[in-house]
């Protein structure tokens, strides 16, 4: 079964957090929290959080007695565009430039590994 987590309008863009995202992607949870918790990027704290927040609703739905988070495993991470805010930065003889300050969505799916 699949447990998922959101993370909506993050105030990163999404090309940053997407290089966070491809460190843990297939890799089992707890060492996936462990390479983000000693990564130097500011998306890596938004990330694992969303990856605890999906591993806490795996153990919520399925219950702690029947599934343990050291069976869970990053089936898969996205990371989308979100909306962006305009603002004007001052140029030179009198005039203004756009800068967007981009914002990510970022989806968690945890999957539990097959026993062998």
């Amino acid at each position: 079964m699949e447990y998922k987590a959101k993370a909506r309008y993050v105030r990163i863009s999404p090309r940053k957090m997407r290089q966070v995202a491809d460190l843990v992607r297939g890799k089992d949870v707890e060492e996936a929290l462990n390479i983000l918790h000693f990564t130097l990027k500011a998306a890596s704290t938004h990330v694992e959080k969303t990856i605890r927040s999906a591993a806490a609703n795996a153990i919520n739905v399925a219950g702690s007695t029947r599934l343990k988070v050291e069976d869970l495993y990053i089936k898969d991470v996205q990371v989308d565009g979100g909306p962006s805010l305009k603002r004007f930065r001052p140029r030179a003889m009198g005039r203004a430039t756009r800068i967007l300050k981009r914002t990510s969505h970022l989806s968690v799916v945890l999957e539990q590994r097959e026993q062998k």
